[in-house]
């Protein structure tokens, strides 16, 4: 099995590139891609981990190579929501990077599971949706928004509103990181109204 990485080089990516060598099955293949190189040393650590995972890196504007044959593609690639930046911003710059990628993806992997980690996740989402459908091999059932983010936030700011350790706190998200987002399931069960009060919780 093999797993694709795009954006890889990012403070995300780097992240979950040891996460996935550490936790991966044995003889999984991991394929690092960026369009910006890479730092050097990043593989080099992960090839000193014992793990029995294969890390192979690639750079540049083509992610066709890292992503042949891939069984599962994550996408966290995408600049981060910096100060004055409204999400509209936001969305404008990484649709463009998601739409590049998937359209590789596509071409590349099409029966690929495909997640989405990059922000605005709620909106990326339909737009690789409609570039699979173009390219006619979107399947519904292999395109996931990776929200966790979302619902970590959520356990904590209930946690501390209860006095209780985060871990203790299981809320489900819906509607995405916005002030509107609801809070549909939380347990233990606890009235949502204190926190509904909260002027912005993402």
């Amino acid at each position: 099995m093999k797993v694709a990485l795009l954006g890889a080089a990012g403070g995300i990516g780097q992240a979950l590139a040891l996460l996935l060598t550490t936790r991966l099955p044995q003889d999984w293949e991991l394929s690092l891609y960026d369009i910006a190189p890479v730092t050097a040393g990043i593989p080099v650590d992960l090839s000193h981990i014992p793990s029995p995972v294969q890390v192979r890196v690639f750079c540049g504007s083509d992610a066709t190579p890292a992503l042949l044959n891939a069984d599962i593609v994550l996408i966290v690639a995408g600049v981060a929501r910096k100060p004055g930046m409204d999400r509209a911003d936001l969305f404008n710059v990484n649709a463009g990077i998601v739409r590049q990628l998937i359209g590789q993806v596509a071409a590349c992997a099409p029966q690929a599971l495909i997640g989405i980690v990059t922000n605005p996740v709620n909106t990326l989402v339909p737009i690789a949706a409609g570039v699979l459908s173009q390219a006619g091999v979107y399947q519904p059932q292999k395109l996931f928004g990776i929200t966790t983010l979302d619902v970590i936030r959520a356990n904590r700011y209930v946690a501390d509103l209860k006095g209780l350790r985060p871990d203790q706190i299981e809320v489900q998200v819906v509607g995405g990181p916005t002030p509107a987002s609801r809070f549909c399931h939380c347990y233990p069960r606890w009235r949502a109204s204190v926190l509904a009060r909260r002027k912005s919780i993402f």
